[in-house]
């Protein structure tokens, strides 16, 4: 017959025993979780992934290039520009002795700075005509 202490000792015993293993169980588990999503995987995906995101970087750069060729065209420029004058009331009105013809754009430009400030009641709009529209179009104001 088993005395009460031996039975008592042997409830712990396997208490602790299954409690040992449960641990043991864990902890070779998570080892092998560890082991496994830690070293195995990524050494056998890692270069895939170094591809992928090689490839999703040259395809963003590539992406980036066709947009900014798009909207980098070259642009026409219009080969004449014409300063025109505007009275107070906005009426477009015509100076005798001033120069409003002129093949550059920064000449043009230079001139009216001087015109406003010789005449400082009219206002100068410096216009030219692009191939595409029939209207002028005003390019500065002032």
């Amino acid at each position: 017959m088993i005395s009460k202490y031996e039975f008592q000792f042997s409830v712990g015993f396997h208490t602790i025993t299954k409690l040992a293993m449960t641990i043991a169980a864990i902890l070779t588990f998570s080892h092998y979780v560890v082991q496994l999503f830690g070293q195995t995987v990524p050494g056998i995906f890692w270069p895939y992934f170094k591809e992928i995101g090689f490839a999703f970087i040259i395809l963003g750069a590539a992406i980036f290039a066709v947009s900014w060729f798009l909207k980098a065209r070259p642009h026409n420029r219009p080969k004449k520009y014409s300063v025109v004058c505007f009275d107070v009331f906005g009426k477009e009105s015509k100076i005798d002795g001033i120069r409003t013809e002129f093949k550059n754009h920064d000449v043009a430009w230079s001139f009216m700075k001087q015109y406003k400030q010789t005449y400082p009641l009219n206002n100068f709009a410096l216009v030219s005509e692009l191939k595409k529209d029939r209207k002028k179009v005003i390019f500065r104001y002032i």
